[in-house]
């Protein structure tokens, strides 16, 4: 009897986890992109970004993915730590939603629910139909697992000793204990609210005990930030310890209200609930958290230094030190988030085509000036690049196989020719690098009119991987013309070039060996503005590519 009512009780815990998973990623894969712009542009100050955090987490019923969101934002560079605050103390107040819908008691309309979601979701042609689908299968998945539990527990209350363990538990340490290790282990607070919930209704548990428990949850749901922060970076832990330095502190100032004055609590919640347990659980949820953040919000500055304590900062020789050879913004060191996969990628890419463009100056002075640490620092941060060509292409490959948000998707084969396109770039300055050490080992020389036209002309490179570079990190389409114009006038400079040269070859004013060399070289720096006109319309051009397969598939039907 026992191991049945077990089974029955974990099966419809499944079931409810299970149906808030599915309804958050749902959700997350339909609107996540938009959902994230509004989290990233709606944050100016605590206020504003408290609601954003609030209305973000109660569409997506998760906290925990809307601070590890958050988190991971920092992380990326996308927010400040500031910013960061307000959407993190939003999100303890929009977790209270789900056990507020789990008081209004839907399980009846659950089967409902579930078979319309089902049907849609297999029928439907119509891929917004079929997302919208997902989303309610879920939350007809969760309903039914709330009813299985509820049944179950249903048949615990007549089973003496369960009944006499559970209304033994008083202490309110333990209470909160209680709360902290189940809500840490599950990794949602509304889950172990949703269950405190279930056991009020059925007379199983005592009410008093279960206000410490609800504290408790507070203080458990930050585990996953903390856990998402643990590898990001210093910014991204101190984001994590403001979600659990202001729950700690929250905790504290409830647990001395219901210390000194329970039953005038326990009075008010069961006046505003008209005595139903279940209610007066879920509206003590709300309620707590409303008032820490009514509280704590005006002291947002000084929970945001108080990290500082906590996660000091870094010596900048040592950042330097170990920037070498690693990832910055992904990687197994750093927090991986569906909603910020391309963010991060975008980043890396962009840390990587800045090193190559930085590498094609440190080579082109090389040629010049024949300096050897040049040469060599050349051919170390090309090593460099190609480390990071395999990460980012391992970690795209990654990222390809995992649920992303809608408007993510298409970016993704746009980013694999990105960084094909930057590896290349760095070729070409390990190519200049060669023909440096040539020219200095055969004392090859350049005239003055070869070096001032392959200055001019690195100019004309200089601004294009520029232009392109940025266009490419901010997804920014105003800079586009200006690259195609600038990438047609390389192509004529260097058919100019090519023609002085060989005018200057039959004047036998430079010898053979220094014309291919700088033939060579203006070559290559052509291609270099190629590979810089492919990165600024990568997603330009990935876009168009889906609106013309999108026309083919809607003229099959």
């Amino acid at each position: 009897m026992y191991a049945s009512m077990i089974l029955a009780m974990a099966a419809g815990l499944g079931l409810f986890l299970y149906g808030m998973k599915l309804m958050g990623e749902s959700i997350e894969r339909a609107a996540g992109a938009k959902l994230r712009g509004i989290l990233e542009t709606l944050t100016r100050n605590p206020v504003q970004g408290m609601f954003v955090g609030l209305i973000f987490t109660a569409i997506i019923q998760s906290s925990s993915a809307c601070t590890v969101m958050v988190v991971s934002f920092v992380n990326s560079g996308l927010m400040t730590l500031f910013q960061a605050a307000g959407p993190i103390l939003g999100a303890n107040i929009g977790t209270t939603v789900t056990s507020q819908l789990v008081a209004f008691n839907l399980s009846k309309a659950a089967p409902v629910f579930l078979f319309g979601g089902v049907i849609f979701s297999m029928f439907s042609k119509n891929a917004a139909i079929r997302k919208v689908a997902d989303i309610v299968t879920g939350f007809g998945i969760l309903f039914l697992g709330l009813s299985q539990m509820s049944t179950t527990m249903g048949a615990m209350k007549d089973i003496e000793s369960v009944h006499q363990a559970f209304m033994s538990l008083t202490n309110p340490l333990v209470g909160i204990l209680l709360g902290t290790v189940l809500t840490a282990i599950i990794q949602s607070s509304s889950v172990t609210v949703s269950i405190l919930l279930l056991l009020a209704n059925q007379d199983l548990i005592g009410l008093p005990i279960c206000m410490y428990i609800i504290l408790g949850c507070n203080i458990g749901a930050c585990a996953s930030a903390l856990l998402a922060g643990l590898a990001g970076t210093r910014d991204a832990k101190r984001a994590a310890l403001i979600h659990l330095i202001f729950n700690i502190i929250g905790t504290a100032i409830i647990f001395v209200i219901l210390t000194l004055g329970m039953d005038i609590v326990l009075n008010i919640l069961s006046t505003i609930s008209r005595g139903n347990p279940g209610r007066i659980i879920a509206n003590a949820h709300t309620s707590f958290k409303v008032l820490e953040v009514a509280m704590l919000l005006p002291f947002t500055k000084q929970i945001v230094n108080m990290t500082y304590l906590f996660v000091p900062n870094e010596d900048e020789a040592d950042v330097s030190y170990r920037a070498q050879f690693q990832l910055k913004y992904i990687g197994a060191k750093v927090i991986f988030s569906p909603a910020t996969a391309v963010i991060d990628a975008v980043r890396e890419l962009h840390r990587m085509a800045s090193l190559a463009a930085e590498n094609l100056n440190r080579a082109m002075n090389a040629l010049i000036t024949l300096d050897e640490e040049d040469i060599k620092e050349v051919y170390d941060v090309e090593k460099n690049i190609d480390f990071l060509n395999h990460q980012i292409t391992n970690y795209l490959v990654k990222i390809n196989q995992v649920n992303l948000p809608v408007d993510d998707v298409r970016q993704i084969g746009a980013l694999f020719h990105v960084v094909n396109d930057i590896e290349r770039i760095g070729d070409h300055a390990e190519d200049i690098a060669d023909a440096a050490n040539e020219r200095r080992e055969k004392d090859i020389g350049f005239s003055k009119a070869a070096v001032s036209e392959l200055g001019e002309m690195m100019d004309r490179v200089n601004r294009i991987l520029s232009l392109s570079i940025e266009a490419f990190a901010k997804d920014d389409e105003s800079h586009l013309d200006e690259v195609s114009s600038l990438e047609d006038e390389i192509d004529r400079t260097e058919k100019e070039l090519q023609n002085k040269h060989v005018e200057r070859l039959s004047a036998n004013e430079c010898s053979p060996e220094s014309g291919m060399l700088y033939s060579d070289i203006v070559t290559g720096l052509e291609r270099v503005a190629d590979h810089a006109r492919n990165i600024a319309f990568a997603f330009k051009e990935a876009e168009m590519a889906q609106n013309r397969t999108a026309r083919q598939v809607s003229a099959k039907f």
